[in-house]
Protein backbone atom coordinates (compact mmCIF):
# COMPACT_ATOMS: atom_id res chain seq x y z
CA UNK A 1 0.00 0.00 0.00
CA UNK A 2 1.10 3.43 -0.72
CA UNK A 3 0.22 6.65 0.37
CA UNK A 4 0.59 7.90 -3.20
CA UNK A 5 -2.83 5.74 -3.77
CA UNK A 6 -4.89 7.91 -1.62
CA UNK A 7 -7.60 10.02 -2.27
CA UNK A 8 -7.90 13.53 -1.10
CA UNK A 9 -10.63 12.29 1.99
CA UNK A 10 -8.62 9.52 3.18
CA UNK A 11 -5.46 10.63 5.45
CA UNK A 12 -2.70 8.62 4.64
CA UNK A 13 -0.91 8.75 8.03
CA UNK A 14 -3.95 7.91 9.53
CA UNK A 15 -5.20 4.51 7.84
CA UNK A 16 -1.81 3.59 6.61
CA UNK A 17 -2.47 4.22 2.64
CA UNK A 18 -4.37 3.27 0.15
CA UNK A 19 -4.44 -0.61 -2.17
CA UNK A 20 -3.78 0.17 -5.87
CA UNK A 21 -7.44 -0.34 -7.31
CA UNK A 22 -9.05 1.09 -10.12
CA UNK A 23 -9.78 4.90 -9.27
CA UNK A 24 -13.57 4.49 -9.67
CA UNK A 25 -13.45 2.58 -6.13
CA UNK A 26 -12.24 5.01 -4.25
CA UNK A 27 -14.74 7.74 -5.51
CA UNK A 28 -18.00 4.96 -5.08
CA UNK A 29 -16.41 4.27 -1.44
CA UNK A 30 -16.12 8.16 -0.52
CA UNK A 31 -19.68 8.95 -1.85
CA UNK A 32 -21.16 5.43 0.08
CA UNK A 33 -19.25 6.77 3.09
CA UNK A 34 -20.07 10.16 2.52
CA UNK A 35 -23.94 9.11 2.37
CA UNK A 36 -23.95 6.57 4.99
CA UNK A 37 -21.87 9.00 7.39
CA UNK A 38 -25.28 11.13 8.27
CA UNK A 39 -26.79 8.01 9.11
CA UNK A 40 -24.44 7.63 11.34
CA UNK A 41 -24.46 11.05 12.63
CA UNK A 42 -28.69 10.73 13.33
CA UNK A 43 -27.57 8.26 15.68
CA UNK A 44 -25.54 9.83 17.44
CA UNK A 45 -28.09 12.60 18.37
CA UNK A 46 -29.66 9.70 21.11
CA UNK A 47 -26.75 9.44 22.67
CA UNK A 48 -25.19 13.06 22.70
CA UNK A 49 -28.00 14.59 22.99
CA UNK A 50 -30.41 12.27 24.91
CA UNK A 51 -30.36 14.04 28.02
CA UNK A 52 -31.42 17.23 26.80
CA UNK A 53 -34.26 15.37 24.75
CA UNK A 54 -35.42 13.33 27.36
CA UNK A 55 -35.88 16.44 30.03
CA UNK A 56 -37.53 18.54 27.03
CA UNK A 57 -40.08 15.72 26.21
CA UNK A 58 -40.35 14.82 30.12
CA UNK A 59 -39.12 11.10 29.74
CA UNK A 60 -37.53 9.54 33.31
CA UNK A 61 -34.90 7.57 33.86
CA UNK A 62 -36.83 4.34 34.50
CA UNK A 63 -38.54 4.88 30.71
CA UNK A 64 -35.47 5.61 28.60
CA UNK A 65 -34.91 1.55 28.17
CA UNK A 66 -38.21 1.21 27.02
CA UNK A 67 -38.51 4.32 24.88
CA UNK A 68 -35.06 3.58 22.97
CA UNK A 69 -35.64 0.18 22.88
CA UNK A 70 -38.88 1.29 21.08
CA UNK A 71 -37.03 3.43 18.39
CA UNK A 72 -34.62 0.56 17.84
CA UNK A 73 -37.71 -2.13 16.73
CA UNK A 74 -38.07 0.78 13.99
CA UNK A 75 -35.76 -1.12 11.62
CA UNK A 76 -37.63 -4.26 11.85
CA UNK A 77 -39.63 -3.27 8.78
CA UNK A 78 -36.36 -3.54 6.93
CA UNK A 79 -36.28 -7.16 6.80
CA UNK A 80 -38.95 -6.75 4.27
CA UNK A 81 -36.78 -3.83 2.14
CA UNK A 82 -33.61 -4.64 1.98
CA UNK A 83 -33.93 -8.10 0.52
CA UNK A 84 -35.61 -5.68 -2.37
CA UNK A 85 -31.99 -4.89 -3.58
CA UNK A 86 -31.69 -8.64 -4.81
CA UNK A 87 -34.52 -7.72 -7.13
CA UNK A 88 -33.94 -4.49 -8.59
CA UNK A 89 -30.37 -3.81 -7.39
CA UNK A 90 -28.60 -2.05 -4.60
CA UNK A 91 -28.15 1.55 -6.28
CA UNK A 92 -32.22 1.92 -6.33
CA UNK A 93 -32.48 0.72 -3.05
CA UNK A 94 -29.39 2.75 -1.49
CA UNK A 95 -30.41 6.03 -3.16
CA UNK A 96 -34.30 5.88 -1.78
CA UNK A 97 -33.15 4.92 1.10
CA UNK A 98 -30.41 8.13 1.75
CA UNK A 99 -33.58 10.09 0.74
CA UNK A 100 -35.61 8.15 3.71
CA UNK A 101 -33.58 8.86 6.66
CA UNK A 102 -32.83 12.10 5.74
CA UNK A 103 -36.48 13.22 5.57
CA UNK A 104 -37.15 11.38 8.42
CA UNK A 105 -33.91 13.29 10.60
CA UNK A 106 -35.80 16.50 9.60
CA UNK A 107 -38.59 15.49 10.91
CA UNK A 108 -37.44 14.26 14.41
CA UNK A 109 -36.23 18.04 14.88
CA UNK A 110 -40.10 18.79 14.86
CA UNK A 111 -41.73 16.52 17.50
CA UNK A 112 -43.40 18.05 19.75
CA UNK A 113 -43.80 14.91 22.58
CA UNK A 114 -42.40 11.64 23.40
CA UNK A 115 -44.65 9.61 20.95
CA UNK A 116 -43.96 12.13 17.98
CA UNK A 117 -40.93 11.75 18.41
CA UNK A 118 -40.71 7.96 18.76
CA UNK A 119 -42.44 7.55 15.46
CA UNK A 120 -40.27 9.70 13.86
CA UNK A 121 -37.33 7.88 14.30
CA UNK A 122 -38.61 4.61 14.33
CA UNK A 123 -39.64 5.45 10.71
CA UNK A 124 -36.10 6.88 10.03
CA UNK A 125 -34.10 3.47 11.58
CA UNK A 126 -35.94 1.84 8.87
CA UNK A 127 -33.84 3.41 6.13
CA UNK A 128 -31.32 4.16 8.05
CA UNK A 129 -30.77 0.09 8.79
CA UNK A 130 -31.60 -0.33 4.70
CA UNK A 131 -28.90 2.04 3.85
CA UNK A 132 -25.83 0.64 6.09
CA UNK A 133 -27.05 -2.89 5.02
CA UNK A 134 -26.57 -2.30 1.17
CA UNK A 135 -24.11 -0.17 1.55
CA UNK A 136 -21.89 -2.95 2.99
CA UNK A 137 -23.45 -5.09 -0.02
CA UNK A 138 -21.80 -2.48 -2.76
CA UNK A 139 -18.67 -2.33 -1.14
CA UNK A 140 -18.19 -5.80 -0.91
CA UNK A 141 -19.61 -6.81 -4.30
CA UNK A 142 -17.20 -4.31 -5.97
CA UNK A 143 -13.78 -4.36 -3.92
CA UNK A 144 -11.05 -7.31 -4.93
CA UNK A 145 -10.86 -10.03 -2.65
CA UNK A 146 -7.53 -9.14 -1.25
CA UNK A 147 -8.79 -5.76 -0.29
CA UNK A 148 -12.19 -6.19 0.50
CA UNK A 149 -12.03 -5.94 4.20
CA UNK A 150 -9.88 -2.58 3.89
CA UNK A 151 -12.56 -1.19 2.25
CA UNK A 152 -15.48 -2.54 4.99
CA UNK A 153 -13.26 -1.25 6.63
CA UNK A 154 -12.22 2.26 6.37
CA UNK A 155 -16.03 2.32 5.23
CA UNK A 156 -17.07 1.93 8.94
CA UNK A 157 -14.11 4.38 9.73
CA UNK A 158 -15.46 7.08 7.94
CA UNK A 159 -19.07 6.75 8.82
CA UNK A 160 -18.58 6.57 12.10
CA UNK A 161 -16.92 9.98 11.82
CA UNK A 162 -21.03 11.09 11.54
CA UNK A 163 -20.69 10.19 15.27
CA UNK A 164 -18.40 12.81 16.16
CA UNK A 165 -19.72 15.46 14.09
CA UNK A 166 -22.97 14.84 16.38
CA UNK A 167 -21.18 14.69 19.09
CA UNK A 168 -19.22 18.54 18.79
CA UNK A 169 -21.89 19.90 17.75
CA UNK A 170 -23.51 18.74 20.78
CA UNK A 171 -21.10 20.20 23.25
CA UNK A 172 -22.44 23.91 21.78
CA UNK A 173 -26.25 22.63 22.14
CA UNK A 174 -26.69 24.99 25.12
CA UNK A 175 -25.98 28.26 22.55
CA UNK A 176 -27.51 26.53 19.64
CA UNK A 177 -30.84 28.22 18.23
CA UNK A 178 -33.80 25.36 19.48
CA UNK A 179 -31.04 23.41 21.28
CA UNK A 180 -31.33 19.48 20.11
CA UNK A 181 -33.72 20.30 17.41
CA UNK A 182 -31.05 22.18 15.60
CA UNK A 183 -28.77 18.77 15.45
CA UNK A 184 -31.68 17.42 14.24
CA UNK A 185 -32.25 19.34 11.01
CA UNK A 186 -28.94 19.54 9.76
CA UNK A 187 -29.54 15.60 8.95
CA UNK A 188 -31.38 17.19 5.75
CA UNK A 189 -27.87 17.18 4.18
CA UNK A 190 -27.64 14.35 2.47
CA UNK A 191 -30.54 15.34 -0.08
CA UNK A 192 -28.02 18.20 -1.07
CA UNK A 193 -25.62 15.15 -2.44
CA UNK A 194 -28.17 13.22 -4.09
CA UNK A 195 -27.58 14.13 -7.68
CA UNK A 196 -24.22 13.65 -7.15
CA UNK A 197 -24.60 10.25 -5.74
CA UNK A 198 -27.08 9.47 -8.60
CA UNK A 199 -24.17 10.08 -11.51
CA UNK A 200 -21.35 8.39 -9.72
CA UNK A 201 -23.22 5.83 -7.74
CA UNK A 202 -23.49 2.49 -10.27
CA UNK A 203 -25.23 -0.51 -9.93
CA UNK A 204 -22.58 -3.22 -9.19
CA UNK A 205 -21.00 -5.12 -11.44
CA UNK A 206 -21.41 -8.50 -9.87
CA UNK A 207 -25.74 -7.93 -9.60
CA UNK A 208 -25.44 -6.23 -13.14
CA UNK A 209 -23.79 -9.61 -14.70
CA UNK A 210 -26.49 -11.79 -12.44
CA UNK A 211 -29.18 -9.98 -13.69
CA UNK A 212 -28.39 -10.56 -17.09
CA UNK A 213 -27.94 -14.59 -16.44
CA UNK A 214 -30.88 -14.86 -14.26
CA UNK A 215 -33.42 -11.84 -14.28
CA UNK A 216 -34.80 -10.39 -11.61
CA UNK A 217 -36.12 -12.06 -9.43
CA UNK A 218 -40.13 -12.81 -8.88
CA UNK A 219 -42.23 -13.80 -5.69
CA UNK A 220 -44.10 -13.11 -2.71
CA UNK A 221 -41.84 -10.65 -0.69
CA UNK A 222 -41.15 -13.45 1.91
CA UNK A 223 -39.67 -15.58 -1.25
CA UNK A 224 -35.82 -14.07 -0.67
CA UNK A 225 -36.04 -15.02 3.20
CA UNK A 226 -37.30 -18.39 2.80
CA UNK A 227 -35.05 -19.11 0.40
CA UNK A 228 -32.49 -18.11 2.47
CA UNK A 229 -32.94 -19.91 5.18
CA UNK A 230 -33.50 -23.03 3.14
CA UNK A 231 -30.43 -22.86 1.24
CA UNK A 232 -28.47 -22.06 4.09
CA UNK A 233 -29.54 -22.87 7.32
CA UNK A 234 -26.52 -23.00 8.94
CA UNK A 235 -25.43 -20.22 7.90
CA UNK A 236 -28.15 -18.13 8.68
CA UNK A 237 -28.91 -19.00 11.86
CA UNK A 238 -25.22 -18.86 13.26
CA UNK A 239 -25.94 -15.29 11.75
CA UNK A 240 -28.15 -14.20 13.48
CA UNK A 241 -26.99 -15.80 16.77
CA UNK A 242 -23.89 -13.58 16.33
CA UNK A 243 -26.14 -10.32 15.45
CA UNK A 244 -28.39 -10.57 17.89
CA UNK A 245 -25.83 -11.53 20.82
CA UNK A 246 -23.28 -8.58 19.81
CA UNK A 247 -26.31 -5.79 19.85
CA UNK A 248 -27.92 -6.91 23.00
CA UNK A 249 -24.52 -6.59 24.97
CA UNK A 250 -23.38 -3.57 23.44
CA UNK A 251 -25.74 -1.01 22.47
CA UNK A 252 -26.89 -0.20 26.33
CA UNK A 253 -23.06 0.27 26.59
CA UNK A 254 -22.88 2.87 24.08
CA UNK A 255 -26.00 4.06 24.68
CA UNK A 256 -26.34 5.53 28.27
CA UNK A 257 -22.57 6.84 28.09
CA UNK A 258 -23.32 10.21 27.83
CA UNK A 259 -26.36 10.13 30.55
CA UNK A 260 -24.25 8.17 32.73
CA UNK A 261 -20.83 10.64 33.12
CA UNK A 262 -23.24 13.91 32.93
CA UNK A 263 -25.92 12.22 35.53
CA UNK A 264 -23.04 9.89 37.55
CA UNK A 265 -19.90 12.29 37.35
CA UNK A 266 -21.37 15.19 37.31
CA UNK A 267 -19.68 15.79 33.64
CA UNK A 268 -21.41 18.47 31.03
CA UNK A 269 -22.43 17.82 27.85
CA UNK A 270 -18.98 19.78 26.47
CA UNK A 271 -16.75 17.23 28.71
CA UNK A 272 -18.25 14.32 27.31
CA UNK A 273 -17.84 15.59 23.60
CA UNK A 274 -14.50 15.79 23.79
CA UNK A 275 -14.07 12.40 25.14
CA UNK A 276 -16.49 11.24 22.72
CA UNK A 277 -14.15 13.05 20.15
CA UNK A 278 -10.48 12.20 21.54
CA UNK A 279 -11.26 8.53 23.12
CA UNK A 280 -13.73 7.50 20.32
CA UNK A 281 -11.87 8.98 17.16
CA UNK A 282 -9.11 6.44 18.91
CA UNK A 283 -11.62 4.20 19.00
CA UNK A 284 -13.26 4.08 15.29
CA UNK A 285 -9.78 2.61 14.18
CA UNK A 286 -10.88 -0.46 15.12
CA UNK A 287 -12.47 -0.15 11.73
CA UNK A 288 -9.01 -0.06 9.74
CA UNK A 289 -7.57 -2.79 12.17
CA UNK A 290 -9.95 -5.41 11.93
CA UNK A 291 -10.99 -4.90 8.29
CA UNK A 292 -6.77 -4.88 7.34
CA UNK A 293 -5.55 -7.99 10.02
CA UNK A 294 -8.84 -9.60 8.84
CA UNK A 295 -7.17 -9.58 5.17
CA UNK A 296 -3.81 -10.90 6.39
CA UNK A 297 -4.73 -13.05 9.39
CA UNK A 298 -9.17 -14.09 8.89
CA UNK A 299 -12.04 -12.70 10.27
CA UNK A 300 -12.47 -15.06 12.72
CA UNK A 301 -9.45 -14.58 15.20
CA UNK A 302 -10.27 -10.66 14.91
CA UNK A 303 -13.72 -10.68 15.61
CA UNK A 304 -12.99 -13.28 18.48
CA UNK A 305 -10.57 -11.13 20.19
CA UNK A 306 -12.53 -7.76 19.51
CA UNK A 307 -16.05 -9.83 20.83
CA UNK A 308 -14.02 -11.40 24.09
CA UNK A 309 -12.20 -7.89 25.23
CA UNK A 310 -15.39 -5.80 25.08
CA UNK A 311 -17.39 -6.77 28.48
CA UNK A 312 -14.19 -6.15 30.39
CA UNK A 313 -13.55 -2.55 29.02
CA UNK A 314 -17.80 -1.93 29.57
CA UNK A 315 -17.04 -2.90 33.45
CA UNK A 316 -14.47 -0.78 33.82
CA UNK A 317 -16.25 2.18 32.04
CA UNK A 318 -18.96 1.74 34.52
CA UNK A 319 -17.89 0.49 37.80
CA UNK A 320 -14.09 2.05 37.48
CA UNK A 321 -13.26 5.80 38.87
CA UNK A 322 -13.60 9.11 37.14
CA UNK A 323 -9.84 9.07 35.38
CA UNK A 324 -10.40 5.74 33.48
CA UNK A 325 -13.33 7.01 31.55
CA UNK A 326 -12.09 8.18 28.69
CA UNK A 327 -9.47 5.23 28.21
CA UNK A 328 -11.97 2.62 29.03
CA UNK A 329 -14.47 4.49 26.48
CA UNK A 330 -11.91 4.50 23.60
CA UNK A 331 -10.90 0.95 24.13
CA UNK A 332 -15.07 -0.74 24.21
CA UNK A 333 -15.41 1.98 21.33
CA UNK A 334 -12.32 0.18 19.39
CA UNK A 335 -13.91 -2.98 20.03
CA UNK A 336 -17.21 -2.24 19.09
CA UNK A 337 -16.21 -0.91 15.66
CA UNK A 338 -13.42 -4.08 14.88
CA UNK A 339 -16.24 -6.46 16.23
CA UNK A 340 -19.09 -4.49 13.75
CA UNK A 341 -16.69 -4.71 10.71
CA UNK A 342 -16.25 -8.47 10.95
CA UNK A 343 -20.02 -9.26 11.50
CA UNK A 344 -20.89 -6.99 8.35
CA UNK A 345 -18.04 -8.39 6.37
CA UNK A 346 -19.26 -11.92 6.97
CA UNK A 347 -22.94 -11.04 6.33
CA UNK A 348 -22.22 -9.91 3.16
CA UNK A 349 -19.09 -12.56 2.19
CA UNK A 350 -20.73 -15.90 3.00
CA UNK A 351 -23.51 -16.03 0.51
CA UNK A 352 -24.11 -15.64 -3.21
CA UNK A 353 -24.96 -12.66 -5.14
CA UNK A 354 -28.49 -13.38 -5.31
CA UNK A 355 -29.02 -13.86 -1.47
CA UNK A 356 -26.51 -11.13 -0.20
CA UNK A 357 -28.80 -8.12 0.71
CA UNK A 358 -31.21 -10.23 2.26
CA UNK A 359 -28.64 -11.64 4.39
CA UNK A 360 -27.79 -8.69 5.19
CA UNK A 361 -31.54 -7.84 6.13
CA UNK A 362 -31.60 -10.62 8.22
CA UNK A 363 -28.45 -9.36 10.24
CA UNK A 364 -30.17 -6.12 10.88
CA UNK A 365 -33.53 -8.02 11.63
CA UNK A 366 -31.23 -9.65 14.45
CA UNK A 367 -29.24 -6.71 15.28
CA UNK A 368 -32.39 -4.52 16.05
CA UNK A 369 -34.46 -7.87 17.96
CA UNK A 370 -30.66 -7.14 20.39
CA UNK A 371 -30.64 -3.91 20.72
CA UNK A 372 -34.59 -3.74 21.92
CA UNK A 373 -33.47 -6.48 24.52
CA UNK A 374 -30.44 -5.01 25.32
CA UNK A 375 -31.94 -1.52 26.33
CA UNK A 376 -35.37 -2.77 27.93
CA UNK A 377 -32.88 -4.90 29.83
CA UNK A 378 -31.75 -1.19 31.25
CA UNK A 379 -34.39 0.06 33.97
CA UNK A 380 -36.04 -3.06 34.13
CA UNK A 381 -36.14 -4.01 37.84
CA UNK A 382 -39.57 -4.45 38.99
CA UNK A 383 -38.96 -2.11 41.85
CA UNK A 384 -37.85 0.88 39.38
CA UNK A 385 -34.79 1.06 41.86
CA UNK A 386 -32.26 -0.55 38.73
CA UNK A 387 -28.30 0.86 38.90
CA UNK A 388 -27.46 1.44 35.35
CA UNK A 389 -23.53 0.94 36.70
CA UNK A 390 -24.30 -2.16 37.62
CA UNK A 391 -27.08 -3.45 34.92
CA UNK A 392 -24.84 -2.71 32.06
CA UNK A 393 -21.58 -4.33 32.65
CA UNK A 394 -23.88 -7.15 33.13
CA UNK A 395 -25.57 -7.44 29.97
CA UNK A 396 -22.64 -6.42 28.10
CA UNK A 397 -21.03 -9.69 29.02
CA UNK A 398 -23.54 -11.42 25.91
CA UNK A 399 -20.94 -10.21 23.51
CA UNK A 400 -18.90 -13.14 25.07
CA UNK A 401 -21.36 -15.46 23.22
CA UNK A 402 -19.89 -14.06 19.50
CA UNK A 403 -16.34 -14.79 20.58
CA UNK A 404 -17.26 -18.22 20.69
CA UNK A 405 -19.88 -18.27 17.66
CA UNK A 406 -17.62 -16.48 15.24
CA UNK A 407 -15.47 -19.55 15.34
CA UNK A 408 -17.60 -21.42 13.44
CA UNK A 409 -17.97 -19.71 10.75
CA UNK A 410 -16.15 -19.89 7.76
CA UNK A 411 -12.77 -18.09 6.93
CA UNK A 412 -13.43 -15.65 4.07
CA UNK A 413 -10.33 -13.70 3.99
CA UNK A 414 -8.60 -13.09 0.47
CA UNK A 415 -11.38 -15.40 -0.89
CA UNK A 416 -13.53 -14.08 -3.77
CA UNK A 417 -16.89 -14.40 -3.52
CA UNK A 418 -17.74 -17.35 -5.44
CA UNK A 419 -15.45 -19.40 -3.89
CA UNK A 420 -17.01 -18.53 -0.21
CA UNK A 421 -20.48 -19.21 -1.57
CA UNK A 422 -19.88 -23.02 -2.97
CA UNK A 423 -18.75 -23.92 0.43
Amino acid sequence: MSSRNNPWWLPARLFGGAPDVEPRLFTLLGLVSLAVFFEQYDASMLTAALKHIAVDLEIGEDELGKFLGLIRLGALPALLLVPFADRIGRRRVFLAAVIGFSVGTLASGFAQDAIQFTAAQMGTRIFMTVATAVAVVIITEEYPAIHRGWAIGILGALTAAGQGLGALLAAFIEVLPFGWRFLYAIGIAPLLLLPNLRRNIKETHRFTAHAAEHGNQTGAWYDPLRRLAVDYPGRTALLGLIGLAFSLGELPVFQFSSYFVQTRHGWTTGQYSVMFLVGGGVGILGNVVAGRLGDRIGRRWVGCAAFALFPVFAATFYQGPSWSLPISWALFVFCVTAGNVTVRALSSELFPTSYRSTAAAWLSFSITIGWALGLWAVGSEPSGDADIAIQIPVIACAVLLCAALILLAPETARRELEEISED
